[in-house]
């Protein structure tokens, strides 16, 4: 009996030892069947993520975030331990014993392919997943599935635990195009991965099973219940206790979606920088991983974006109140949370909420709000809210906020603090600003309109409108270089130019009258006082006394292009055709003491492995021209010409005009910059004719930037919307921001400028004796007569006279 059990095991053990042997036959033969069309693991160790542009400002600040996939890579020690046991209670919970393959989740699914013909089982662990994705089809074939097999072990010998574990977080699909988990908790939450809680952990890795459907964005009931299983699995794992576990299924899951975690929102600073590398790096430039670090200085753009939007909703506000979006009829019993769903299909513009009135009071209505918060609208936010038809025939403001909204209105609101806000509406004008750094062409801030996904269309690069009077101080500078100083005097009277008569003898167009915009005429007037009181009339006579051609030419100098200035009178009003940077560029010049600087917004590139691809090297205005000795010592180094900005003025005709410019907002028409408390700050306002464009061009020296308002679609603005009373709030504001803290900075007065007392009433050199005398600045080449022994002339004429000899328009 013993013999005839033994003689059964040794044939037992035999079979056994042969099947065995046949199986490891089998799987060598498969493996060496198979090894040709195996790729090389050793590829994942140097994988090259698809990673969008990133754009950030010179402090490091976020920007923008451009490409097709969402993805921030993380290292293994960035990886929150809760997010690591939410893969693992998820997918794998014995990745960090296997060798790369579940051997009892293998046989499971190779007996069900062996009867069904198809891998339609699980088992796959964390490894065999990333090679799924990374290396191989996804079909689902027993060969496919034993590819698999044979990469992950091979895998699990060339990588370690660790570093699988990373390549899985920053690999795998999440839905709402994220890729890795990083972009993905920013794309459902709104924050860093290092922020998620445990909740949203086991939600993010709940989406592996299904990443389309079972994202929140496409069905939150499909990620609640998978959450749901997760986070049991982590309970049962150990990796919660019963608080945490009980907290984390309670917390209620949004649908929202959420852009790139951006810190200091830019989005037309981003595109520009895209369209400055496309040309250079195409369809990469997208998913390379390129980091661009921008000359933005982000604590400016903030204050450049708000300027914009407060200076654009002034204005708006002057002009009426346009009514309700549409009304809702809620239901008695309906949540807040209800209410907000009903906002889905408004979207958020400039910070402006949309909104249902869900109460009105005699001192305040309440509203919920698409981002599910109430707020208190006071009525202090809404006596502006009259009509346009109000305004015009001057009706009293509303009383109480009943005759302003009612329940169920859908609006527009701007939360104020806290639990208040602001009634407001989507404005119809819009803005543009620009800001630089004057001694190398740096941009420190741009906005290019009042919301860029309203409207991508950056008017600071693209708008090309007609500057008016801020135009007249490159007018100016000509006349210094021609002799003309502060103290000429032109007189400032009606003027008639005639229109020449077509071939026919008939006229084609009315004769020019050029008014000022006071419509008033003020006589003889120093050139001083026509600067800054913005006089149209002295301007063209000085244009054409220096020569439309001269004028044309020397403003060139300022980097304005010459095909959208007009070759006749007009253009000493400003009817030339520029954009804002164009205009900030140009009064760079006079900021930086008279050096022509270009523009830059790339500081640097970066590939993604940290090389730097581009390194900007801007031409600089520099005064004293010394740089520190990079050897040590106290010798100072020159800088080099091909870094040095081409001189186009001289630094006395610069300081000059920036003197004339101080009197704009010291007596002219810019006074309303005065309230900044400043001394250091000069500028010139600028309107055109039937008010359709504002402007405002600033600086002191070390910045320089420019206001413009405008509708798109060229419109009057309206009766007293003026560059001082439109464009120049955009300016203030952002330089109070801009300029707090900071001392007063103005170039110091260069040799070749001289001060002389005169007559404020003849321009010439006033007695020992005048009480009325006053003090004025003149260039050493052109000083007034008698001054200094006589060595002056008469009123100095043009360099190159052609009054009479060009064509008026």
């Amino acid at each position: 009996m013993k013999t005839r059990l033994q003689r059964r095991l040794r044939i037992a053990a035999t079979v056994i030892v042969s099947l065995a042997g046949l199986v490891l036959m089998a799987f060598l033969s498969t493996y060496y069947y198979l090894k040709p069309t195996l790729p090389d693991v050793a590829q994942l160790r140097d994988v090259r993520l698809q990673i969008p542009l990133r754009v950030y400002s010179r402090d490091g600040r976020l920007l923008g975030q451009i490409g097709e996939y969402r993805r921030v890579p993380v290292t293994w020690e960035e990886i929150p331990p809760l997010v690591m046991h939410a893969v693992l209670a998820a997918e794998d919970d014995r990745f960090f014993q296997h060798p790369g393959v579940d051997w009892q989740g293998v046989a499971r699914a190779v007996l069900v392919a062996a009867f069904t013909g198809e891998a339609t089982q699980g088992g796959s662990t964390l490894t065999q997943q990333l090679v799924r994705t990374t290396l191989i089809t996804n079909e689902r074939k027993l060969r496919r599935k034993l590819r698999e097999i044979f990469l992950s072990l091979q895998l699990e010998n060339e990588l370690n635990k660790q570093e699988i574990f990373t390549l899985f977080v920053n690999t795998q699909f999440l839905g709402q195009r994220s890729y890795g988990f990083a972009a993905a908790a920013e794309t459902y939450f709104g924050k860093s991965l290092a922020e998620v809680n445990a909740g949203e952990a086991a939600l993010l890795a709940g989406i592996l099973k299904a990443p389309s459907n079972l994202n929140p964005a496409a069905s939150v009931k499909a990620a609640s219940d998978r959450r749901a299983y997760v986070l049991r699995r982590m309970h049962e794992l150990d990796y919660l206790d019963n608080k945490a576990y009980e907290a984390a299924l309670a917390v209620p899951i949004s649908h929202d979606l959420h852009g790139p975690r951006v810190e200091v929102d830019a989005p037309y600073v981003s595109e520009l920088v895209r369209l400055a590398l496309y040309e250079t790096y195409g369809e990469s430039l997208y998913t390379d991983g390129y980091k661009v670090v921008t000359t933005i200085d982000s604590r400016l753009q903030r204050a450049a974006d708000v300027a914009l939007r407060s200076a654009v909703l002034e204005y708006d506000r002057r002009h009426g109140y346009r009514g309700r979006i549409t009304r809702l009829v809620l239901a008695k019993d309906a949540g807040d949370a209800a209410i907000a769903l009903e906002l889905e299909h408004y979207v958020v513009v400039g910070g402006l909420q949309p909104a249902v009135v869900v109460a009105v009071g005699r001192e305040n209505a309440t509203v919920v709000a698409r981002n599910r918060k109430r707020y208190r609208l006071p009525m202090a936010g809404m006596r502006w809210a009259r009509s346009p038809k109000a305004i015009e025939a001057a009706s009293d403001a509303p009383k109480n906020p009943g005759e302003v909204v009612a329940t169920g209105d859908v609006i527009y609101v701007l939360p104020s603090g806290g639990d208040d806000a602001l009634l407001a509406q989507l404005p119809e004008v819009q803005g543009a600003f620009i800001a630089l750094d004057p001694h190398d062409g740096a941009v420190v801030a741009m906005s290019g309109g009042f919301d860029y996904q309203a409207s991508k269309f950056n008017r600071v690069t693209q708008a090309r409108r007609q500057p008016g009077s801020s135009f007249k101080p490159f007018v100016y500078s000509a006349a210094l270089e021609a002799g003309f100083t502060p103290a000429s005097i032109v007189l400032d009277a009606p003027v008639v130019y005639e229109t020449p008569a077509s071939e026919d003898g008939t006229e084609e167009e009315e004769d020019w009258r050029p008014v000022n915009d006071s419509r008033r005429f003020y006589g003889p007037t120093r050139l001083r006082d026509a600067l800054a009181r913005s006089r149209n009339l002295v301007t063209i006579r000085l244009m054409r006394q220096m020569g439309i051609s001269y004028t044309r030419e020397y403003v060139q100098r300022f980097g304005l292009p010459a095909e959208h200035i007009p070759a006749d009178l007009t253009a000493a009003l400003g009817t030339a055709q520029l954009t804002p940077l164009e205009m900030a560029t140009g009064f760079a010049v006079f900021a930086n003491g008279g050096s022509r600087v270009t523009s830059y917004l790339v500081e640097r590139l970066y590939a993604s492995d940290g090389s730097v691809l581009k390194q900007a090297e801007p031409r600089q205005a520099c005064v004293d021209c010394a740089l520190p000795n990079p050897e040590g010592g106290s010798a100072a180094v020159t800088l080099a010409d091909d870094l040095l900005a081409p001189r186009v003025i001289s630094e006395g005709n610069a300081w000059i005009i920036t003197d004339l410019m101080r009197e704009v907002i010291r007596s002219g028409t810019g006074q309303r910059a005065r309230a900044l408390g400043r001394g250091d700050i000069a500028g010139k306002t600028g309107t055109t004719n039937d008010n359709r464009d504002t402007w405002f061009s600033g600086f002191n020296a070390d910045l320089v930037a420019t206001a413009w308002v405008g509708f798109d679609q060229e419109r009057p603005l309206g009766t007293d919307e003026e560059g001082s009373h439109t464009a120049l709030p955009m300016w203030i504001y952002f330089m109070r921001d801009a300029l707090a803290g900071r001392p007063g900075h103005r170039l110091p007065m260069p040799d070749g400028v001289v001060t002389a007392r005169i007559s404020p009433e003849t321009g010439e050199l006033a007695g020992g004796n005048d009480p009325t005398a006053i003090f004025e600045y003149f260039l050493a080449e052109h000083l007034p007569a008698g001054f200094d022994g006589g060595t002056g002339g008469t009123q100095p004429g043009v360099p190159t006279p052609k009054k009479y000899e060009e064509p008026i328009f």
